[in-house]
């Protein structure tokens, strides 16, 4: 297709033409009709006393109008109109009719046309069989009136039927049109929402196993600093840590198989009504990490189990005092977990940037609402580093975990040189 809009090795329409075939059949009419007024153009310069070849041309003329009927259909009207007198024109007269009747033309101006046409046919038809024959006047009325409805009204009802037909054919292709791109862009979205939710499904899952395998292992590398220190001098003290380095590879192990195992859990089976394929895929990948979130909060930890958390660190050797303000409740499962891993992260960072630090867990149950705050002392110089690595994702995700739930997370370096974490969950 050409800048132009003809199709590239072929001329497009000519003129006003939307197409060649058009073009073809307006050309062929105008010929028929040229011919046939030509024709009726020997008994017009008869009666007019004029040459038969100025009756010819002129009716030739006349004729080939109608090749301008798809531009100029009023014009076309006007001209059978004005010939009707020299009873030539008859297929200019109905095929112009038809042609404004389908065409955009107001109906006013297409009504105004139809009833003059219809009145100089029924006129030259009486003044032409009264003087050819001698009859009743009610009978020449009645076959004058007759010719001119014959040869107005059907042309009229068809074309408007056509023009009518042709606006609904294009009505319905724009509806169509609307429709497709309605449909595209709604994929688009779809498209958009999926990659949304696979993209929050790898952070979750991410955040997921950052928390289990960090706090886990860190604890792991604690106990396994101790064991290698002690092994000699102590193996009593040895062989409990070695325990509690089991204990722990064996609960990140059975933590690491329940997330995969709610990751490799069959999708549920499609729906039985037909759905749109569009429609489909959204709620398929939305589902997807829906029962995934959910699954992980319903098999998650919850609240109660921060004095055994808190018991595992202090059997690392590390000091921790925990402190619970208010009675505790029954919270939404998400709300819970949130709150565990908080004080879980919280308590794994100072397993790597504090030990030997005196640490304090705090947990508050209010009205609304639980806060937890978990702050370390400075470092007392006399325990090793365990060399434990830090991709700097603990806070964030604790962020993340928090403030997607519509609590508000601080965190930061205190006063006597230590470091605070502090978050508060709504409830409800």
């Amino acid at each position: 297709m050409t800048s132009t809009g003809e199709v590239e090795g072929r001329a497009g329409p000519p003129l006003w033409w939307a197409r060649r075939r058009d073009a073809v059949g307006d050309v062929v009419l105008g010929g028929v009709s040229a011919v046939e007024c030509a024709w009726e153009g020997v008994a017009f310069a008869a009666e007019a006393g004029l040459p038969t070849a100025v009756g010819v041309l002129f009716g030739f003329v006349v004729g080939a109008t109608l090749v301008l009927r798809r531009r100029w259909p009023i014009a076309v009207v006007l001209v059978g109109i004005a010939v009707s007198p020299a009873a030539m024109g008859f297929l200019l007269a109905v095929v112009g009719m038809y042609t404004l009747a389908s065409s955009e033309v107001p109906r006013r101006i297409t009504a105004t046309l139809a009833s003059m046409s219809l009145a100089a046919t029924f006129v030259v038809m009486y003044l032409r069989t009264r003087g050819d024959v001698e009859a009743d006047t009610t009978l020449v009325v009645v076959l004058s009136g007759f010719v001119a409805v014959a040869l107005t009204v059907p042309p009229v009802l068809f074309g408007l039927y056509i023009g009518a037909r042709r606006r609904l054919m294009e009505s319905l292709q724009e509806r169509a049109d609307s429709l497709e791109r309605e449909l595209s862009l709604l994929a688009d979205r779809a498209e958009e929402r999926a990659e949304w939710a696979r993209t929050e499904e790898r952070t979750r899952i991410a955040r997921e196993m950052h928390d289990v395998v960090a706090h886990r292992v860190s604890l792991m590398v604690v106990h396994a600093a101790a064991l290698e220190a002690v092994a000699i001098k102590d193996p009593a003290r040895a062989a409990k840590n070695a325990a509690l380095v089991g204990d722990m590879g064996r609960q990140a192990l059975t933590e690491l198989r329940e997330m995969l195992g709610v990751l490799r859990a069959a999708p549920k089976p499609a729906p039985a009504d037909p759905v749109p394929a569009v429609a489909v895929a959204a709620m398929a990948l939305a589902g997807a990490a829906g029962v995934a979130g959910v699954a992980g909060m319903e098999d998650g930890p919850s609240l109660d189990e921060l004095e055994v958390l808190v018991g595992q660190s202090r059997a690392a050797g590390m000091t921790v005092e925990m402190l619970v303000h208010g009675e505790g409740a029954a919270y939404a499962a998400e709300v819970e977990q949130t709150a565990y891993r908080v004080v879980q992260e919280a308590l794994t960072n100072c397993h790597k940037h504090a030990p030997g630090a005196r640490v304090v867990v705090r947990l508050a149950h209010r009205s609304g609402e639980v806060a937890m705050q978990v702050e370390n002392g400075p470092c007392d110089g006399k325990a090793t580093e365990p060399g434990l690595p830090s991709g700097g994702n603990g806070l964030v995700g604790m962020r993340e975990r928090v403030l997607g739930l519509g609590g508000v997370f601080v965190s930061g370096p205190t006063d006597a040189g230590g470091f605070r974490v502090s978050a508060v969950l709504p409830t409800a």
